[in-house]
């Protein structure tokens, strides 16, 4: 089993910077992948960005790339979301989420997830 906590959403207003942090816990050697989803009121849960735990190229939705950087420090099992230039269109609640398998952009690839913290942009 693989436990993830999710901290430092808020509120922020529009052009505004946030930094998420995902702690994991427990079979940490087990796991491939780990991604940041967001889900909006009324929508669909979305892939915003993933990273392997032992190291590669991070991956991002085309709605966040250049502005949401994905980053991880094994030395403290955390998994950290720069969020810059925030739009009111990221507001959201945003999930830590891990996989022992392969690479997928679909939350059905993950076994694994944390509660959420929300994220409000002002406009």
């Amino acid at each position: 089993q693989v436990q993830l906590v999710e901290s430092g959403g808020g509120l922020v207003q529009a052009g505004g910077s946030l930094r998420l942090s995902c702690a994991a816990s427990g079979r940490l050697y087990s796991m491939r992948y780990l991604a940041w989803f967001r889900q909006a009121p009324g929508k669909e849960r979305e892939f915003v960005a993933s990273i392997t735990w032992t190291g590669g190229t991070p991956y991002y939705a085309d709605s966040v790339k250049g502005r949401f950087t994905i980053s991880r420090d094994n030395a403290k099992n955390t998994v950290y979301l720069q969020m810059n230039s925030l739009k009111p269109e990221d507001t959201a609640v945003y999930y830590c989420a891990a996989n022992t398998k392969n690479w997928s952009l679909r939350t059905s690839g993950y076994e694994y997830w944390g509660r959420g913290t929300q994220v409000t942009v002002s406009s």
